[in-house]
């Protein structure tokens, strides 16, 4: 059986937790800081935890994760 090859751009977007989990960061930090409050900022330093369905379609993308 052929080798599966990682999907370079999820690699670089979620890590694996040591349970099992996929981990992401916040989307909306890039650019555009100012009009946002500080709350809402601080809020987006935070990383979450993929949910759901997403995760099992995301799993798929990082085969030896």
């Amino acid at each position: 059986m052929p080798k599966l090859k990682t999907n370079k751009s999820a690699s670089k977007r979620l890590r694996l937790t040591k349970s099992g989990k996929l981990k992401r960061w916040r989307q909306g930090k890039r650019h555009l800081a100012t009009s946002k409050s500080s709350n809402r900022k601080r809020k987006l330093r935070k990383s979450v935890l993929v949910e759901g369905k997403l995760q099992k379609i995301m799993k798929k993308l990082l085969p030896y994760g």
